[in-house]
């Protein structure tokens, strides 16, 4: 019996044996990095030329036009390029979950028979590929989808679908105008029964050309060119509607602009509390941001330069007041022979750097109280402001310009103090003896 007993006994362990060392090689395969990613798209973006995206509600088609894309259907429109580029991205790289079904026969469980999207890419070369979208997984999470010339059905995320799945009104170039900001020569602008106009000087600055030549505030300029570069049509309200309200509105303003394309205007009108815009550079009449009309309306006043200084942050060079000089030698500002105090120097450039006009005055005058000649930009600029007071009021003056500045009080007060405040460098410290 025991010889019959260990014969069991090694059969026993050279059955275990087997199964262990199954077991392991099973776990190792089981260790190995394997990519079982499912490659559904890679069309580099610059390889699409044509677009159709189909939906149970229409059918829209994109296509590259000289490397511009273009909206050919339902109607011809100018399209977004980045919200084209975007959606033709997606073809790059369009990865599947999961593949569901290896050899689908029957399409209707996954809602592919009759697709909620039909997407068609035709590429460069010609050839073409068809993505089909149907139902949502029981998940929700995604959607299930095949190419047209794949047996396989799998699944895809649902921002795949939402990315895809764009109306005409998604990628088309909202725009009202469509003006190269680089490059533009001219802004006009009428608005509060006002027309002014702004052109760029030889140094590329702002300045008010009409009513009549004056000095601009550039930032203000700059603002007024954004918002209408940036103006964009709201299109969430029926044309029909919008052509009625613009027909009705109050007009608020008109403003176009000149580049080396040539001109472009935008009239602007409000209804309400809504406002309205018809440009030259696109069919139709849009709602548009409240904002970008408030901003249009806008009056000489504020478009001019309330400073009296241009040096900004350009440090001066020399400082001439009335019955001082100060030049800047090195590091040192120097009042002839004397070395000054950097810091009371400096108070007085930020004081003479922050002097702004409270108003604009069609006439001042008076005695003359305090004046100072900056020099700057490496002895480019040079900048005369003269301050008069009459009765309790203060007037500036620009070197020879026609301009009339109102000044506030404090402003004179604090910049004559920090002008008899400027005082020589503390003499250095003796050396101690050893």
């Amino acid at each position: 019996m025991k010889p019959k007993g260990l014969l069991i006994a090694v059969g026993l362990l050279a059955v275990l044996g087997g199964l262990t060392w199954w077991s392991n090689k099973k776990q190792a395969a089981a260790g190995k990095t394997t990519d079982t990613t499912t490659k559904v798209l890679a069309i580099p973006a610059d390889q699409v030329q044509e677009v159709r995206i189909k939906n149970p509600a229409q059918t829209l088609d994109l296509k590259r036009d000289g490397g511009k894309w273009q909206i050919t259907q339902p109607e011809p429109l100018p399209a977004d390029q980045d919200g084209v580029s975007t959606l033709v991205g997606t073809f790059a790289s369009l990865n599947a979950d999961a593949v569901v079904d290896p050899k689908a026969t029957d399409l209707a469980p996954y809602g592919l028979n009759t697709p909620t999207l039909d997407v068609q890419i035709v590429k460069k070369d010609g050839k073409s590929d068809n993505l089909l979208i149907g139902d949502e997984t029981p998940t929700g999470s995604g959607n299930y989808a095949k190419l047209s010339n794949d047996a396989r059905v799998f699944t895809v995320a649902s921002f795949v679908k939402s990315g895809i799945d764009k109306t005409p009104n998604d990628l088309r170039d909202k725009r009202l105008l469509t003006f190269d900001s680089d490059k533009l020569t001219r802004v006009e602008l009428q608005a509060k029964n006002e027309n002014l106009e702004f052109g760029k000087n030889s140094q590329n600055e702002w300045q008010i050309l009409k009513p009549r030549p004056l000095r601009a505030d550039g930032s203000q300029v700059d603002t007024l060119v954004n918002n209408l570069k940036d103006v964009r049509m709201d299109l969430s309200e029926d044309a029909k509607k919008a052509a009625a309200s613009f027909a009705g509105g109050a007009r608020v303003a008109t403003a176009s602009v000149t580049d080396a394309g040539g001109n472009q205007s935008i009239e602007v009108r409000k209804d309400k509390d809504t406002y309205y815009a018809k440009s030259s550079a696109v069919a139709g009449i849009y709602k548009v941001g409240a904002e970008f009309g408030k901003n249009l309306d806008k009056k000489l006043d504020d478009f001019r330069n309330k400073k009296l200084f241009e040096f900004g942050f350009s440090d001066p060079s020399k400082i001439e007041l009335k019955n001082a000089s100060y030049t800047k030698i090195g590091d040192k500002w120097m009042s002839g022979s004397k070395t000054m105090d950097n810091g009371t120097v400096q108070t007085l450039i930020d004081k003479l750097r922050d002097l702004a006009a409270s108003s604009f005055e069609e006439k001042g005058a008076g005695e003359p109280v305090f004046e100072a000649t900056v020099t700057s930009n490496m002895g480019k600029r040079v900048e005369k402001v003269t301050i008069m007071k009459q009765g309790d009021k203060y007037f500036a003056k620009r070197g020879d310009e026609p301009s009339i500045y109102g000044l506030d009080a404090k402003a004179v007060e604090d910049l004559q103090k920090a002008a008899s405040d400027v005082k020589e460098a503390a003499p250095p410290a003796p050396t101690k003896k050893k």
